[in-house]
């Protein structure tokens, strides 16, 4: 099972992939510990970003190989970026489940004022994200990240997954 957590820079999608993928017993992989991880300076360029995507592409088939589920969490802000994980999902006999996270943007600029351990992105990174953000058509589940609703999202997000999984 593929799932990929997506949406904007202080939406909450890290907050509850990571706890989605501790229900699920799955794999994590977060698209900004590992860029951490991977990049001593980070300076967010075209570049650097596929470099990470292409990590977490390869964490992906190494999780499916071993049938292991998995829980992506990353912007997937780009239709081209998505593709790429779509075909190798097919190519791997699987299919995506997306999820997306929102939250009010009252809300996206409080927490991005708060430093994060992996994240560095604050509100003029998320405006210059949404702007560009392409949005997925393809069916998927959204839900809305307030600072109290966790419980409710994983019920909600584990009831979308075992009807569709």
């Amino acid at each position: 099972m593929i799932i990929i957590v997506f949406g904007l820079p202080g939406s909450g999608k890290s907050y509850f992939a990571s706890r989605l993928a501790m229900q699920l017993e799955a794999a994590y992989v977060n698209s900004d510990e590992l860029r951490m991880e991977m990049i001593a300076e980070r300076t967010y360029t075209e570049t650097e970003k596929a470099k990470v995507y292409d990590a977490m592409l390869k964490a992906m088939t190494d999780a499916v190989e071993a049938k292991k589920p998995i829980v992506l969490d990353a912007t997937f802000y780009k239709k081209s970026i998505r593709k790429r994980f779509e075909h190798k999902a097919r190519h791997l006999g699987q299919r995506i489940i997306y999820i997306e996270v929102t939250a009010p943007e009252d809300v996206i600029e409080d927490r991005l004022k708060i430093p994060r351990t992996y994240s560095e992105a604050d509100f003029d990174v998320y405006l210059r994200i949404r702007k560009i953000a392409e949005p997925l058509s393809a069916n998927h589940l959204t839900l809305v990240s307030t600072n109290n609703n966790i419980v409710s999202m994983l019920h909600e997000a584990l009831q979308y997954i075992s009807t569709i999984g």
